[in-house]
């Protein structure tokens, strides 16, 4: 598309952006609702392993506490220079998974209140929560006595 007063860099930069490219150009809002999406749409898919990209250091930790809680298998971090990504391998047990946003602040003795909103029952699944000790699930933060913040879900 050329517009009758566009001058040569514009129209460079309009031919650019077509739909098939849309997705490879433009970066990640929130890195943490990008990896629960992956792995919530690649389970989906019945696939064994997923690649989500970019990576963080507060990724890392929601992984290890997926890991722990076997949701996931192992997974292994990729710096490739370009903001690094995570291989990992799914084992077929999220039925459900998402990002919290806004991050609530959660006290020590309310986690029953954000269970009935996030989760099926009492017994299934488990709340992502941040503390001073790292990313933690609401049952662990509950045996230690920890408050913090929501960061996500899974079930």
């Amino acid at each position: 598309m050329i517009w009758p007063c566009a001058d040569v860099v514009s129209v460079k930069w309009l031919y650019h952006w077509d739909l098939e490219s849309l997705g490879e150009k433009m970066p990640s809002n929130n890195i943490i609702s990008n990896l629960f999406v992956t792995l919530f749409n690649t389970e989906a898919r019945r696939k064994s392993e997923c690649i989500v990209l970019p990576s963080s250091k507060l990724a890392m930790e929601i992984l290890k506490t997926l890991q722990n809680h076997n949701y996931i298998g192992e997974f292994e971090h990729i710096n490739d220079k370009k903001g690094g990504k995570f291989k990992i391998q799914l084992l077929a047990k999220i039925t459900k998974c998402g990002a919290i946003t806004p991050r609530f602040k959660v006290k020590k003795d309310d986690y029953s209140k954000w269970e009935r909103e996030y989760l099926p029952s009492y017994s299934r699944g488990m709340l992502l929560v941040t503390t001073n000790q790292g990313v933690l699930s609401h049952h662990e933060a509950t045996t230690k006595g920890l408050g913090g913040l929501l960061i996500g879900y899974v079930y």
